[in-house]
């Protein structure tokens, strides 16, 4: 069984039509979201929407769940005083820009889904399976990772949240980072996903798809959002230093 896990697509409307054209290009027996549809992107209207009118079984990310409930942050966590502002910046217009009955949709996201697939148990969720804004790092300590493996009666754990994509076995269990379609940084500008196939000798495939990066950038740059939104997506999330002053 083949299934495509894709998330953190954040109003991203370009990535998300890129990345299920390219989904349905692999046959998948089945695709599930871990969420994180809205915040960010100029198009919380138009990707909620397409993700509720082909039903597919979604997590809810912790942008979902402050802009579905109208809450005064996003869940973030951010440490740094500038990343916080501008996340309350992009709270504060995508719940603006949000409509009534897509906040409604947003609040019937699933915590958790949990499959068997091949004999495998397995379980998607938008953070991790104790939060869904915490953010497992890949290198985080392995102790993190172990006590997870341990409690989560799960031999699979397919999330995101922190949108770079990896893979990491801990005392038997497959951690299953599915990276972001709209928000990428890891780099690379292209939407990311994960084709799971757990009887597979590559049980996990990240997808890299191409789209049409400086339209979505646009948007941002049309719309009341910080521009460093728009410079997010067109890097990959890398920073990207100043052009140096002209020599005398």
């Amino acid at each position: 069984m083949r299934i495509a896990i894709f998330g953190d697509i954040h109003g991203n409307r370009h990535a998300l039509d890129a990345t299920l054209t390219d989904i349905r290009a692999q046959t998948p027996d089945s695709l599930y979201c871990l969420g994180d549809l809205v915040g960010y992107g100029a198009f919380p209207n138009e990707v909620t929407a397409r993700i509720q009118a082909e039903g597919h079984a979604t997590v809810m990310g912790n942008y979902d769940d402050g802009v579905g409930y109208d809450r005064g942050e996003c869940g973030c966590a951010y440490r740094d005083a500038t990343d916080q502002e501008l996340g309350q910046q992009s709270l504060a217009w995508t719940r603006r820009e949000t409509t009534a009955d897509h906040k409604a949709f947003l609040r019937t996201l699933l915590p958790e889904i949990r499959l068997e697939v091949d004999g495998k148990r397995v379980l998607l969720v938008h953070g991790s399976p104790r939060k869904m804004n915490e953010y497992l790092f890949e290198n985080r300590p392995i102790s993190s990772f172990q006590r997870l493996a341990q409690s989560s009666n799960a031999d699979v754990i397919v999330f995101g949240h922190t949108h770079v994509p990896y893979t990491k076995t801990v005392d038997g269990v497959l951690f299953v980072n599915a990276g972001s379609v709209g928000k990428p940084k890891d780099g690379d500008p292209r939407a990311c996903y994960a084709l799971v196939d757990l009887a597979s000798a590559a049980p996990v495939v990240f997808r890299r798809v191409p789209y049409d990066v400086a339209a979505a950038a646009q948007a941002i740059r049309l719309s009341d959002l910080p521009d460093k939104f728009a410079a997010d997506v067109e890097h990959g999330g890398a920073t990207v230093a100043a052009p140096a002053a002209p020599g005398r």
